[in-house]
């Protein structure tokens, strides 16, 4: 295929994931409401089910209220007359690419897949799964654990004394802040597949992420201490450990995929 016949298959890939994202951002429009009433503010509302989930847990660990996190009120402010209509297609596309990732990224792969080897196509096997699996997961744990600890502590920090400082919150700025998030964690729960095809291509062994591994275990330790709302270990620790999780399952995986390339090299040899 010449270079524009390769601009038309894209652009037709582009034109049906955009086609989905339009379809799947109209129905979430139309449900708005409940859409904002009972996913997007609700991390920010006392009676979100990770607070009650985490004070129910510490008590059973009779840790008494260490991983009760204090009331959160987080009115939001508009300050423009659109800014409830645009927030609404704002949360609706942004929805939209959650819930279609799965098919947006089959779609790059359709583009993607003539290019590969055979032998490339069977390492690549199952990949739309797992990128879909690792990017949900991801995006839980932002929604379900760091969204409610980010907003705890934001809510309840204090600038001053004597209430000079006036914490109101635009629409605007909720929505950003919880969709870099959401959007975040499940870009960064990507880093196992990151691993399997950097390990693929050489750039990365499995010695190399052992080497630094008591310095990424660092790094994990000071963003695990600035979401969280309190200084104890304990909640600490639960943000922590997941990302320490994810960066032994990318040692893991380099080093099979390390394994699977020495033998193919004895055999070739």
């Amino acid at each position: 295929m010449s270079f524009l016949d390769h601009l038309e298959v894209l652009r037709w890939h582009i034109v049906r994931s955009a086609i989905v994202l339009v379809v799947v951002a109209v129905v979430i429009f139309f449900k708005i409401d409940w859409v904002f009433d009972h996913i997007i503010y609700a991390p920010a509302s006392k009676d979100f089910i990770t607070y009650s989930g985490l004070c129910n847990l510490g008590h059973r660990l009779h840790l008494g209220d260490a991983l009760c996190m204090p009331p959160v009120d987080i009115p939001l402010l508009g300050s423009t007359v659109s800014g409830p209509f645009m927030s609404a297609i704002s949360i609706s596309f942004m929805g939209a690419i959650i819930v279609a990732f799965p098919y947006l990224f089959w779609e790059l792969w359709r583009f993607v897949k003539p290019a590969l080897s055979t032998k490339e196509l069977q390492y690549a096997r199952g990949s739309i799964g797992w990128v879909s699996l690792c990017f949900f997961a991801g995006a839980a744990f932002g929604y379900y654990l760091l969204a409610p600890f980010t907003f705890n502590f934001l809510a309840n920090f204090q600038l001053g004394t004597g209430g000079v400082y006036k914490y109101l919150p635009t629409l605007d700025d909720f929505i950003e802040t919880l969709t870099d998030i959401i959007l975040g964690c499940g870009i960064a729960f990507e880093l196992p597949v990151l691993a399997y095809v950097l390990s693929k291509l050489g750039i990365i062994t499995p010695s190399f992420l052992k080497q630094y591994r008591k310095y990424a275990y660092v790094i994990i330790l000071i963003v695990a201490a600035v979401i969280t709302p309190s200084p104890d270990w304990t909640s600490q620790t639960i943000v922590a450990v997941p990302l320490i999780i994810l960066y032994e399952i990318s040692i893991f995986i380099s080093k099979r995929v390390d394994k699977q390339r020495i033998k193919e090299e004895a055999q070739w040899d």
